[in-house]
């Protein structure tokens, strides 16, 4: 059975707002695109040169997600051939705070771990 807790408004595993959250976010990419998308990174390419490395199919993925959950939106940048950046929504700007956070967390509890930029918020 295909897993439809990336779907909007599709099966939650329970009503309780952080498995919610996790299920939209809570894999080891999702949050480092939006990461990005704070950093100012717009287009595919900007985000294949990520540290991280993000695998192609895994990234078109997880941006597909985003639009789908409406915490970004995809817009054409170029006609000819039809090239796409990704933009942060108000939903998704609210996520700020949240990122801001985990650096805060991060960087006082992981060793070594210093953050790429400071989310606003």
């Amino acid at each position: 059975m295909k897993d439809q807790s990336n779907t909007p408004g599709r099966f939650r595993r329970s009503p309780c707002p952080v498995a919610c959250t996790l299920d939209i976010l809570g894999d080891k990419w999702t949050l480092l695109v939006v990461r990005d998308l704070f950093a100012g990174k717009k287009t595919y390419g900007e985000f294949q040169h990520s540290p991280e490395k993000i695998p192609t199919n895994i990234l078109a993925d997880r941006l597909k997600r985003l639009v789908a959950h409406e915490i970004v939106t995809k817009e054409p940048y170029q006609v000819r051939p039809v090239r796409y950046q990704y933009v942060l929504t108000e939903k998704g700007r609210e996520l700020g705070p949240v990122l801001k956070a985990m650096v805060q967390w991060g960087e006082k509890h992981v060793p070594g771990s210093k953050a790429l930029m400071k989310p606003a918020g």
